[in-house]
């Protein structure tokens, strides 16, 4: 059964005569339906009755529903209204810009805008270089979707994407210090989307591609690449591959197995998969099998196949194996979930090899129950905040890009990827290490300065960058 997550929390008030032991009724039923209590909070004191906000965690929204109706049941108390939190957070968004000059007197109005700025747009005119000096240029990244692969939600749009994209904009100036803006396009056309992110990135240092379905996202991310002198990462392919990648270096150390020897497996061969995929090549892998919906890539199958599942199988699956996912999991040493919720049960991983490490990341429910297979599998990780080992792409993009915009780099490459992931994997020292921590935390702070640091140096190394002048953070 799943647990209570923060993501569904919310506040019941309620209202009850002040009586001894009303209250530890209403505690009582919320424990049995199954509610994580938390604060308890006094609102109101009125004429014998007494007011109370509780804050419960639910598992899903059902969950809280359930949770009500029982709380309903009791005639001791009366609810007054029940508040979804996380729906509060978001009210009028997220984010907001502010000034970082004053603006409070004639002076700073004539430097700030008219007549004083004029000069300032000459100098950028005369050497649009000038623009990372005196623009929010040199800190700025588009975060840019057209809402087609909305973390698990699919293909929602573009209004209904912008609560994420307001997310990843917190998370970059959180632990990157870089300003971010969320672009949500109206449209799923490649060659719009394309021209659309050439015409706006004059005024970007770099974008963020986000939540785009494959297999476009492929040809946007390399027709950018091509065209624009400012780094273009698509966060679902490289960011999940990096933090994917430090987290396997760190769990094989725990089982001592060795990439290039290991059987690897992988459900889901959209942006993620391919991106991990590659990445785990680079890093030295050898035997990679990829599954689809059909099961098993493998070259000759006809089944499904497009340009980039040929690349896939081409380069996969060595002996060739065919089946399904079930049948491909046998004796495989590391599991990789990037596809969807309960395509693999404990049977499946007792299959696997000694001491398998399984890596169920579909958000919100991962491929495989974690509490159905911990005495089973040796090592495992998911997408959520609320098991040990989250694989989260805050790990990587924040430093990834604070690297990238302080070097002024043209692109980032493989290199530079490499890099971050084995700085992400290198922040946990070896006699540190644990089944139960292979990857830092997202609120290490940490972690954002040591990546940009690597990704500042791969990118002087391969000759991406075109400064070798860095911020304090990357050092």
């Amino acid at each position: 059964m799943k647990r209570p997550s923060a993501g569904f929390t919310f506040t019941i008030r309620i209202k009850f005569r002040n009586t001894v032991g009303i209250i530890g009724e209403g505690l009582s039923a919320i424990g049995e339906a199954g509610g994580d209590v938390g604060a308890i909070d006094i609102v109101d004191v009125e004429k014998g009755f007494i007011i109370r906000d509780i804050t419960v965690r639910a598992r899903d929204e059902q969950h809280c529903d359930e949770i009500v109706a029982k709380l309903r049941k009791l005639t001791t108390l009366d609810i007054v209204h029940v508040s979804d939190m996380t729906f509060l957070m978001h009210l009028g968004g997220k984010i907001e810009i502010r000034n970082k000059a004053p603006l409070k007197t004639r002076s700073d109005l004539s430097m700030a805008y008219t007549p004083g700025v004029a000069r300032v747009c000459r100098a950028i005119q005369d050497d649009k270089n000038n623009a990372y000096n005196l623009t929010i240029k040199k800190n700025s990244v588009a975060v840019l979707t057209d809402g087609s692969a909305v973390l698990g939600l699919g293909n929602i749009g573009p209004e209904a994407a912008m609560p994420v994209m307001e997310g990843k904009a917190m998370l970059f100036k959180e632990f990157g210090g870089v300003d971010a803006y969320p672009i949500c396009l109206n449209t799923n056309d490649v060659d719009e989307i394309v021209a659309t992110a050439r015409a706006i990135s004059p005024g970007f240092g770099g974008i963020n591609l986000e939540d785009i379905s494959a297999p476009r996202c492929f040809e946007i991310e390399e027709r950018l690449k091509t065209e624009l002198s400012i780094p273009v990462f698509h966060d679902d392919q490289h960011g999940t591959a990096i933090v994917v990648i430090a987290a396997l270096m760190n769990a094989l150390k725990i089982v001592k197995k060795d990439i290039s020897e290991i059987k690897i497996v992988i459900s889901g061969l959209g942006a993620a998969g391919i991106a991990c995929t590659k990445i785990l090549i680079a890093a030295g892998a050898k035997n990679i099998i990829g599954c689809d919906r059909s099961g098993a890539l493998y070259q000759g199958r006809a089944e499904g196949m497009n340009e980039i599942k040929k690349w896939y199988a081409d380069n996969s699956n060595p002996e060739n194996e065919k089946g399904s996912l079930k049948d491909v999991i046998k004796g495989a040493d590391f599991f990789l979930g990037v596809s969807a919720p309960g395509v693999l049960d404990r049977d499946d991983i007792i299959a696997m090899a000694a001491d398998p490490i399984v890596f169920a990341l579909a958000n919100p429910d991962p491929e495989v129950v974690p509490e159905e297979i911990e005495d089973v599998a040796r090592i495992v990780a998911t997408g959520r905040s609320d098991y040990i080992n989250q694989i989260n792409n805050v790990l990587c993009f924040p430093g990834i890009f604070r690297g990238a915009l302080d070097c002024r780099a043209t692109e980032i490459n493989m290199e530079m990827n490499v890099a971050a992931a084995e700085a992400i994997a290198a922040i946990i020292p070896e006699n540190e290490l644990s089944e139960e921590y292979i990857i830092p935390s997202v609120f290490n702070k940490k972690v954002a300065s040591v990546v940009a640091a690597a990704v500042v140096d791969a990118a002087i190394t391969s000759g991406a960058a075109r400064s070798a002048k860095i911020s304090t953070l990357s050092r």
